[in-house]
């Protein structure tokens, strides 16, 4: 067999920054695309502000998450090739329930559920509102009586009944934010309401003498009343900002600032404005809800211009959405790295670094932006912990690529790019992925040592557990490994330990410093201090066993990969227990993908402690008879 014939440095040069640039010019694209025309100025409506969760975020944001939460998706597909934006399906459920209404967005697989509302299990998986409306007493009877058992306890029928009566819950707030669902028209409302205000008022203090126009007046105001104290009830979320001088906890939904009585300035601007947006809304006016839309924004730009920039920020960054297309970069870089070791071709090599670069500074630019956002360091809950871990392993294999040039190293920061972020985007179907701090873990210092450093550890650690997969692989599958190319491979797992080690060690020393400022101790063996010592001890374990000679090749390879069982459980298992002061994020449905992690990397010890191409052993027997 010939060698490929290596290409000249100049071309490989071209390739690189040529295929660098179109992956960066793709993932960009959906920032510089043409927007879609619209009659009204849905993009303009998207950038203003409403509070929910504790911040202050864009419509957009909130759009998207209900969308999320809801369906589990960000659009709403109407088939025929139409498709609704979050925003234009969250302006259909607060001003065009009846529309609302018959969207199919809720998404019911358990047969149990189907069958408590009368629907026969079958092809369909998602249902429309008007369908499960009949049934809406039951849903919330069987979820309440659901939510009395442990999670850890709930059958799967209880499980799921208790999360579709939260899904309808949040959408039966998003109906009753700005106007009762499908009872009247919030513009003529408040219109009705300035209206009999003074008439009620007079009749309230003429008493017994109150003509029969002032007593129709006070039964209207009662009337109104009552609306708006069901609506500062129910509303999804807080639309009205404070007034000039107000501090932050003047953020007040329609209803709320419909019962507060108004200054000398006169009623809330926004009241007037949201009002109007549904009247034309419903009305179909864009020229009204484009008018009820600027005005609302200049006076959101006057006073209160320090939410403009982060609130139009966090709108783009929602629609570049840089992790998603940080996903597809990484699967096209490890594809080219898979070619590249069928061919040995310096071109091709060249393609898949640069993919992994753009890979990397897409993945980078999303970390970023999510720090300006935030105003935080890049690790504050689960969500972003699955996007640092990530980054820091795809960083990290393409440093090592520069020593180890094989593409060993990059092909595990690829695999391990996509997956982490694979998993943060089922974590973001949780809900908002910038919520607000819970209050142990409010301190910027410790997030940006404590949590980035042990994190950097996780990310070191699953990267050498990586290599330590291709190592097994190569073994079990490969005729004639490349004897050299195995001693780079364990060379530089060995020196990924050494560097998860580290970064581990300081981590969870770190750790017990903020432990001792915090909650009085340095060390209380708490589940998540006990993995993160695990993970410190593992690799600590694989180092001495190497140094003292105690495991060699395929002890040390096989024991990378063992390290992902346990650093898999410090990270996410210690969650799933409950208990502890770290438990701050449980989910049932992970315990099943973190189960099947876990038997995947024993599986892959048991092939990396077996004889070399163990499957294959009787088939070369037979040929070689």
């Amino acid at each position: 067999m010939t060698k490929p014939k290596k290409a000249s440095k100049a071309l490989v040069r071209r390739i690189f920054w040529g295929t660098l640039a179109l992956a960066l010019f793709g993932a960009a694209w959906p920032l510089i695309a043409p927007a879609p025309r619209t009659k009204f100025p849905i993009a303009e409506f998207s950038r203003l502000p409403v509070l929910e969760g504790g911040r202050v975020k864009p419509v957009d944001s909130f759009a998207r998450n209900s969308l999320l939460l809801i369906r589990g998706t960000q659009t709403l597909p109407l088939g025929h090739g139409r498709t609704l934006s979050a925003t234009q399906w969250l302006l259909d459920a607060m001003f065009k329930p009846e529309t609302a209404d018959t969207y199919e967005i809720f998404t019911i697989d358990d047969p149990d559920v189907l069958g408590l509302i009368g629907l026969e299990p079958g092809r369909q998986r998602r249902y429309a509102y008007w369908k499960l409306q009949a049934s809406r007493d039951e849903i919330d009877k069987q979820a309440q009586s659901a939510e009395r058992i442990p999670s850890e306890k709930r059958s799967r029928f209880q499980s799921a009944v208790i999360n579709l009566a939260s899904r309808l819950n949040l959408y039966e707030q998003i109906k009753n934010t700005i106007m009762v669902s499908g009872d009247g028209n919030p513009a003529s409302e408040l219109r009705l309401f300035e209206q009999v205000v003074p008439e009620a008022v007079r009749a309230a203090h003429s008493g017994r003498g109150a003509t029969a126009r002032g007593k129709a007046a006070m039964k209207a105001l009662a009337q109104l009343l009552e609306r708006y104290q069901f609506l500062a009830k129910a509303a999804a979320f807080r639309c009205l900002p404070p007034r000039s001088g107000q501090g932050v906890g003047a953020w007040a939904s329609f209803g709320e600032g419909m019962l507060t009585p108004p200054p000398d300035s006169g009623p809330h601007p926004g009241l007037a404005d949201w009002a109007l947006m549904g009247d034309a809304w419903r009305r179909s006016d864009p020229a009204a809800f484009r008018s009820a839309v600027s005005d609302l924004t200049a006076w959101v730009q006057r006073v209160h211009p320090e939410y403009v920039s982060k609130l139009d920020s966090e709108v783009e960054f929602n629609e570049a959405q840089p992790f998603v297309s940080g996903m597809a970069l990484y699967v096209l870089a490890l594809l080219a790295i898979f070619v590249w070791w069928g061919t040995l071709r310096d071109e091709v090599r060249a393609a898949a670094v640069a993919l992994t670069g753009a890979a990397v500074l897409v993945h980078t630019a999303g970390l970023l932006a999510r720090i300006w956002l935030q105003g935080r360091p890049p690790v504050t809950n689960l969500y972003s912990s699955a996007v640092f871990v990530g980054w820091a392993a795809a960083l990290l294999g393409l440093a090592a690529e520069r020593i180890h040039k094989k593409g060993f190293a990059i092909a595990g920061g690829c695999l391990l790019g996509f997956c982490t972020l694979v998993i943060a985007q089922h974590l973001s179907a949780s809900g908002d992925t910038m919520e607000m701090m819970r209050a142990v873990l409010d301190s910027n210092f410790w997030l940006a040592t404590h949590v980035v450093t042990v994190t950097i550890g996780y990310a070191s650690t699953f990267l050498a557990g990586a290599l330590g997969i291709a190592w097994v692989l190569r073994r079990q599958l490969l005729k004639n490994p490349d004897p050299a190319t195995t001693r780079d491979l364990v060379a530089l797992a060995y020196g990924v330990v050494a560097f998860a080690l580290l970064f581990s060690f300081i981590g969870t020393t770190l750790g017990g410093i903020w432990a001792d400022q915090s909650w009085g101790r340095f060390w209380g063996w708490d589940p998540k201090e006990n993995g993160a010592l695990l993970i410190v001890l593992w690799n600590a374990i694989i180092l001495h066993a190497r140094f003292s000679g105690v495991a060699r090749e395929r002890g040390i390879m096989t024991m990378t990969v063992f390290g992902n069982v346990v650093t898999a459980l410090s990270w996410f298992g210690v969650n799933m227990l409950g208990i502890g002061l770290h438990s701050y994020g449980f989910m049932q449905k992970a315990f099943y993908w973190l189960t099947l992690f876990c038997a995947s990397q024993l599986v892959l010890v048991v092939l990396g402690l077996l004889p070399p191409r163990w499957f294959f052993a009787d088939d070369e027997d037979e040929a070689a008879a």
